[in-house]
């Protein structure tokens, strides 16, 4: 590792929480229908949604309702999204003429955007017509938006006494489309054009190169899609390379712009719930939490990629860092800063081969997952995971101290552990019954391109990102076979409602609960020892989960290239 690259990680990182704060002020401001600095221009557009889809915005829903209207949302676009990619070659705006995509990889490709998963099984820019493109670009606009509503009902479940209802899932989703996804997105857009990010429909140009080859050149509206990508932790490319390819990222100045873009709304929203909360000491020691371990992450991950392959040096007597599906224009430094973000945030989107990063660094990028994406985590969704684990933990602290637990003054009973385990143990049994069908059966099996741990490696992390709804892959697994387009697609639905309606019920049953004033006997939930809780009942429950899995896929692969032998 270099000062160079530690400080480039160092700053990045410092930056976007800096930036976060502000945001996160804005938004409770909009969440709350206080004024802000742009509220007279874009209030009336809010009213006019309302109107439109003939909605009260002053009738509130209970959480069954909430979460009812959710899935209702999210199937309505899934069809859309499907019949959009199987009869594409039918629709306007697909001047290369693709064929209608095959109904396995649509039923895939449709439940991974709308589930703000975005895993793709196909290569963009040779499958795609503009059309399907534009419809993947919004649902990158709509899908985060509901990890926010989970939140925000949450939050009124822990900050309501003796209440029955959540607020309105259509008015949280227009206040969020209307004052934070459009605005943004569309000025990200523009920056990414200035960037030379293209925004265009015209033909694939076809050019001579200097050595007398031919080259198809694609275009397309990739400003728009990288934006709304990067923004809304989506992760979903236009090109098969993402953030590699050199239209979506055409140099370090958008990528780090395209960072920051990723991290901006999961930070500020931890502010946000703050504010919203009235307890700032609490959301700054999750955001303690969150960006420790994220800070960790990104140092082994670099320093990791820096060490290299001692077998190349021993073989044939190059050291170095290891450069393997590497951009040079990134570096190694950045390269691996991005990998980790994107599977800390859980966006997905990729400027490095996973595949070819060291047996530890892929191993970052798997526990940046399996934890639940709770490091940071993607909108609404990432701090409300890491809420399910101060509920685990604060419950724990209740047995170590003999009284009943209690979080903001409500009392934390079993019905609410019953749901925040459910919470935990559905996405792990969901990731490793699915590897193991996987590895288990021939057509799962044929998949593996690279036999040994590294090929268990690349299945687990299949499943972890899409229970997870992360959306990289490591690059080895033939993931366009009909099992895996089948297994990835259930496991992203489980990923996206299976885990967070338990936590909506919490935030039901909390709402109709009173509240007790704090004792001298209240376990405080801010601070070192509140952190050091939180932080080992994530190990306890989810890494520890995954060690035996872990220890034959990329420990097993980093021991045995330390005894000279790849895979």
């Amino acid at each position: 590792m270099t000062l160079h690259g530690i400080l480039s990680i160092l700053i990045i990182g410092l930056f976007s929480i800096a930036i976060a704060w502000p945001l996160g002020i804005y938004l409770y401001h909009v969440y709350e229908g206080k004024p802000t600095l742009i509220h007279r221009v874009l209030e009336p557009v809010e009213v006019l949604t309302y109107k439109f889809i003939n909605i009260d915005p002053g009738r509130e829903m209970t959480w069954k309702e909430y979460v009812a209207n959710i899935i209702l949302f999210n199937a309505i676009g899934f069809v859309i999204v499907y019949l959009v990619l199987v009869y594409q070659n039918w629709l306007p705006f697909n001047p290369e003429h693709f064929p209608g995509v095959n109904p396995y990889t649509a039923f895939n490709t449709a439940i991974s955007f709308v589930t703000n998963t975005n895993w793709q099984s196909y290569t963009g820019e040779q499958t795609l017509s503009y059309t399907s493109q534009i419809a993947l670009t919004f649902e990158q606009i709509v899908s985060p938006i509901t990890g926010i509503c989970f939140l925000l009902m949450f939050i009124r479940g822990i900050r309501r006494i003796e209440s029955k209802t959540v607020g309105n899932f259509y008015v949280d989703f227009v206040r969020t489309f209307v004052y934070l996804a459009v605005p943004v997105m569309t000025i990200a857009a523009i920056l990414l054009v200035g960037l030379g990010v293209p925004q265009n429909f015209n033909h694939y140009m076809n050019i001579t190169t200097l050595d007398g080859g031919r080259q198809v050149i694609p275009g397309g509206p990739v400003a728009s899609m990288t934006a709304a990508m990067q923004f809304g932790d989506n992760g979903g490319g236009f090109f098969g390379a993402n953030t590699a390819y050199p239209f979506e990222a055409p140099g370090v100045r958008a990528l780090i712009f395209q960072a920051i873009l990723g991290m901006w709304v999961p930070l500020a929203l931890v502010f946000m719930f703050g504010k919203m909360v009235s307890n700032k000491k609490h959301a700054l020691t999750l955001l303690a939490i969150m960006v420790g371990v994220y800070f960790i992450g990104a140092f082994v991950l670099y320093g990791a990629e820096a060490a290299g392959n001692p077998l190349i040096a021993h073989v044939i007597g190059i050291s170095g860092p290891n450069w393997e599906g590497k951009d040079t224009r990134f570096g190694i430094s950045l390269s691996s800063f991005f990998e980790n973000t994107t599977t800390a945030v859980s966006w997905g989107a990729t400027a490095a081969a996973n595949d070819s990063l060291t047996p530890i660094g892929g191993l970052v990028t798997l526990f940046n997952m399996l934890t639940g994406e709770v490091i940071i985590g993607a909108w609404g969704v990432g701090l409300l995971g890491m809420l399910a684990y101060v509920i685990i933990a604060i419950f724990l602290a209740g047995l170590m101290v003999g009284r009943t637990p209690e979080y903001f003054g409500k009392k934390i009973q079993s019905y609410e552990m019953k749901m925040a385990a459910l919470s935990m143990l559905i996405p792990s049994f969901t990731i490793l019954v699915f590897t193991s069908i996987a590895l288990s059966v021939p057509e799962g099996r044929q998949g593996i391109l690279n036999p040994g741990p590294h090929g268990l490696s690349e299945v687990l992390y299949a499943f972890a990102s899409s229970v997870g709804n992360n959306g990289s892959a490591f690059g080895g697994l033939n993931a366009g076979l009909p099992l895996y387009n089948v297994l990835t697609g259930i496991a992203m639905i489980i990923g996206r409602f299976a885990m967070y309606i338990p936590l909506a019920a919490i935030a039901g049953s909390m709402a109709t609960k009173k509240s007790v004033p704090p004792t001298s006997g209240t376990f405080p939930t801010h601070g070192f020892t509140f952190g050091v809780l939180v932080v080992g009942t994530v190990m306890i429950v989810s890494a520890l989960v995954f060690f035996p899995v872990l220890a034959l896929g990329p420990l097993a692969e980093q021991f045995s290239m330390m005894a000279g032998k790849l895979f």
